[in-house]
């Protein structure tokens, strides 16, 4: 639900604004990515034999917190020409953009969730302790959302586009790094990375989709991507925990090429068609 904010952000402003808009919303995971970890460090161990249980109350908290501050928000209210009902729904969705704009988006939090939720636990499997693994998510958040500040103004210059071929690659050298080794270094600079891989993807993919609709159709439009995006990485949660204990985590890692080939091909294909229509 938090990510839905990015479009209400981009909504809100002029469509020269957008891509800054929405990168600037995803900005916000910074404090997370340091406080969300150093949460679960200092309170995993708080309601003996129940691990963890303490930490799922504080992070109740911390929404309603959130669900407080929102409260106040007041987005601009729907002109005439939003309310009317645009084009269908099947005719957006055929186009050549919205497709690549989906698949992008969707490969791009599929891996990210898949080769994040499997690294703590191959990082247990390894030997390595449970502070080391929280330490690599904390700086796996902060590379997920710290470079919204400036992603937006690379979109702006750069053209989404080129934003996502950087994304597809970031996560493709992470996967590498990780097949490098199994010491904690490895698996910290392989979640750093993804996380970064993670923006540029992501943030892209989603400035892509800002392109594929008129104001009358965003709700549907935005709707549609991002029960595609999030439905598709929640199959990666449940699968990547599978595969590491049927297998091992070099295998999770030479799975997530799969995907991210699939990605490449419709991104070089979008790339090309553009291209050729300059």
């Amino acid at each position: 639900m938090v990510l839905s904010f990015r479009f209400a952000a981009a909504d809100g402003v002029a469509p020269a604004r957008r891509a800054r808009a929405l990168s600037f919303v995803m900005g916000g995971g910074v404090l997370a990515g340091i406080v969300g970890p150093q949460l679960v460090t200092h309170t995993m161990y708080l309601w003996p034999p129940h691990m963890f249980a303490a930490t799922y109350l504080v992070q109740a908290l911390v929404a309603a917190v959130s669900g407080w501050v929102l409260w106040g928000v007041r987005l601009p209210a729907p002109t005439p020409a939003e309310v009317a009902q645009g084009r269908p729904l099947a005719v957006i969705a055929r186009q050549p953009l919205f497709i690549t704009a989906v698949i992008c988006g969707a490969v791009s939090y599929l891996l990210m969730n898949f080769l994040m939720t499997a690294a703590p636990l191959a990082m247990h499997l390894c030997g390595h302790p449970q502070e080391s693994a929280n330490l690599g998510l904390q700086w796996h958040v902060i590379a997920m959302y710290a470079p919204s500040f400036f992603t937006g103004r690379l979109i702006s210059r750069f053209g989404a586009g080129r934003i996502v071929a950087l994304g597809l690659l970031l996560t493709g050298t992470a996967a590498a790094v990780g097949l490098g080794g199994v010491d904690v270094a490895h698996f910290w600079l392989t979640l750093i990375l993804l996380g970064l891989g993670w923006n540029f993807g992501f943030v892209g993919a989603s400035a892509l989709v800002l392109e594929c609709h008129r104001p009358e159709e965003r709700t549907r439009v935005q709707s549609l991507n991002d029960f595609i995006v999030f439905g598709t990485m929640a199959v990666g949660s449940f699968a990547s925990g599978g595969l590491l204990a049927a297998y091992d985590w070099n295998m999770v890692l030479w799975v997530s090429f799969l995907p991210l080939a699939l990605a490449v091909c419709a991104l070089g294909y979008a790339l090309l068609r553009q291209r050729r229509a300059a």
